[in-house]
Parts: structure tokens; C-alpha cells; sequence
């Protein structure tokens, strides 16, 4: 689908491109509002809390265009983009995002919850990086790389599965925002609306991300703006997009606990579900080049734990200061990734 779009903007003049980078940015505005504010009724209406609705209903639907991207890439025989858009996700998400988000208001969470939540993010980062490492001969995963084999494919897939339904155990034990009588008599046929409205919702928002990157890349391209800068940004920014304008709309809504469980499950599902369908989804699976091993999983790993390590020491509100810190630690990581491409080279 991506490809067919690129076909049909390549033949647009550029004033019809910018009328529709101006409408694709008006409904994926609009379409994040309507995201927020169903997640939001939802997890009232389920007594899951904001958190679980964004980590698992919500972090499905804004992580399908890695999945889209990866799971193409490793079919057609180029398994490192397969993987490095899941690893680069997990790295933009935690320090780009969710730090941008915290820098416009402090994120409310629930600590007991988001605890639980980020030793799962931070264990399937790390599983993804022992799965990889082949064990008859460790050392050579900075000459080799190694592989993320397709039976483990299958494997994260069946932890995909138990993730979703021990995160719902969890909000179980979690106290939630009370529902009123009047909506619960009507609980059935109320939460399937508005579940499928959530769903067209993340539909709107993902679908008008993969129009608007193509569009904004080719009017780049237009302006004599170089390839290699529209890739490093655009391109690899572009299939984070819908967890940005979710987060980004929840902090400004009040909502901060479902950007904190949007961004940690986007994470756990760059694992277990982008990596694990593209895994499966070809019998050698995916490569890992030395690189990898060299730099981008350290630096995945590293974010994770700064992460992680800001969930303990936060209370129950991720401030301004610790935005800075991810922000931070999220531009080093691209300063130090594109000096190692460099050396590689």
C-alpha cells in the first residue's frame, strides 16, 4: 500500500501536495482527539485504567505500520531493516516521545502498574537481544551479527498473546475510575461502539501518517532538499508518528497515564509483535549485523533502563526535568549512531 501511495504522490504538482499535507495533518489531529477520547471512555467503561487500554488496544493499532514496514521488509530478503525499524521504534519512542510529551506537562501514572508494564518493556528489549546472540560462539557477534531465528518468531508471538492478558490481570488489581449506573446499563452495546470508534479512530490517525510522510518526502525532494537528510528524518521518523500525536494529544487532554501506557506497550510490541510476525514470517529470519551488536542494541538497551530507572525514582509523575533527560540521552543516541556509521563505513 505504502508503494502505491509513493506512485500516486509522485504525479501530484506541488500545490495539490501541499493541500494535502495540510489536510493529512488536520485529520490526524483530529483523529487523535477522537483516539484519546474513546481510549479514555473505554477504559472507564472497562475498568481497565488508561494505562492497560494504551498498552495494549491503543499500542496495537499505532505499532501497525512497524509491523506493515517490517514484515515487507524481511519477505523481500532485507531482514537488518526489518529489525532496525523495530529497534530504532523502541529508541524514539522512549526518549524522543515520551520525553517530548513529559516536556509539555508532567505524566500522571499509576506506579504500582507502570512498574509492572516497564519490567516487561525492559525484558523483552533485552530477550530480543539474547535471542539474537548465537550461543555456540558468542564473541563473534562483533564480526558475524547473528540472527533472531523464525521458531523464536512464533515464540514472541505467544508472548505477545500472555502479555495482553496478564496486563488486564494487572488492571484488575488496579483501582480505576468508578463507572456511573447509567453506563453500565447499557455496558455491552455502549463499550462495542465505542471500541469500534477507537478503532476507526487509530485507523484515521495511521492511515494519514503513511499519506502525509510520502507527501512532505517528495515536496523535499521538490525543493532540492538531500535524500540522505528526507531518510534520516522523515523516513525513519515517520512510522513513530502515530505514537507521537496520541501522546502528544493525551498530555494536552489530561491524560497522561494512557501516553505512558501507549508508549511502554508500543515498545513491548516492537518486540513481540513487529519483530516476531517479520521473524516468522521468513524461514532464515531476521540478521542482526555486527552494528547491531556493536551500537544499536546497547543504545536500545541503555534508553530502556534510563527509562525504567525514571519510572522508580518518578513517584506517581514524569516532570519536566526527566523529559530533558530522555530527550537527551535520545539525541546523544543519534549523534553516536551516525559517528559509528561513519567509522563502519
Amino acid at each position: 500500500m505504502e508503494q502505491w501511495i509513493e506512485h500516486l504522490i509522485v504525479g501530484i504538482p506541488s500545490i495539490g501536495l501541499l493541500a494535502i499535507i495540510a489536510v493529512m495533518l488536520y485529520t490526524l489531529g483530529k483523529g487523535a482527539d477522537w483516539l484519546v477520547d474513546e481510549a479514555v471512555v473505554l477504559s472507564t467503561r472497562w475498568g481497565l485504567g488508561k494505562a492497560v487500554i494504551g498498552a495494549t488496544i491503543v499500542s496495537i493499532g499505532t505499532t501497525t505500520p512497524e509491523a506493515a514496514v517490517s514484515v515487507l521488509s524481511a519477505v523481500q530478503g532485507k531482514p537488518d531493516l526489518a529489525l532496525g525499524n523495530a529497534v530504532g521504534s523502541i529508541i524514539c519512542d522512549t526518549g524522543l516521545i515520551l520525553g517530548l510529551a513529559s516536556l509539555i506537562a508532567p505524566l500522571s501514572f499509576n506506579r504500582e502498574l507502570a512498574s509492572r508494564l516497564s519490567n516487561v518493556q525492559v525484558g523483552a528489549g533485552i530477550l530480543m537481544v539474547l535471542v539474537c546472540v548465537p550461543w555456540s560462539s558468542p564473541i563473534k557477534v562483533f564480526t558475524d551479527g547473528g540472527t533472531l531465528p523464525q521458531f523464536m518468531g512464533f515464540v514472541f508471538i505467544l508472548l505477545l498473546g500472555l502479555y495482553v492478558w496478564q496486563s488486564i490481570r494487572w488492571a484488575g488489581s488496579t483501582p480505576t475510575e468508578s463507572t456511573s449506573d447509567e453506563e453500565s446499563e447499557h455496558d455491552g452495546s455502549s463499550s462495542f461502539i465505542t471500541l469500534f470508534k477507537l478503532i476507526g479512530s487509530i485507523a484515521i490517525v495511521v492511515l494519514s501518517a503513511q499519506i502525509l510522510i510520502p507527501a512532505v518526502s517528495e515536496l523535499a525532494v521538490r525543493f532540492k532538499i538531500p535524500k540522505a537528510i528526507i531518510a534520516a528524518t522523515l523516513v525513519a521518523f515517520g512510522t513513530s508518528l502515530p505514537e507521537l500525536v496520541t501522546a502528544i494529544t493525551a498530555v494536552r487532554r489530561g491524560h497522561g497515564e494512557l501516553a505512558v501506557g501507549n508508549i511502554i506497550g508500543a515498545d513491548i510490541l516492537n518486540v513481540l509483535f513487529v519483530a516476531g510476525v517479520s521473524a516468522s514470517a521468513t524461514p532464515t529470519g531476521l540478521n542482526a549485523s555486527p552494528q547491531f551488536f556493536k551500537f544499536l542494541f546497547p543504545a536500545m538497551v541503555f534508553i530502556l533502563i534510563v527509562f525504567r530507572i525514571g519510572i522508580f525514582v518518578s513517584g506517581s509523575q514524569l516532570k519536566r526535568p526527566f523529559g530533558f533527560v530522555l530527550v537527551g540521552t535520545y539525541i546523544l543516541v543519534t549523534i553516536l549512531s551516525y559517528i559509528f556509521s561513519i567509522d563502519m563505513h
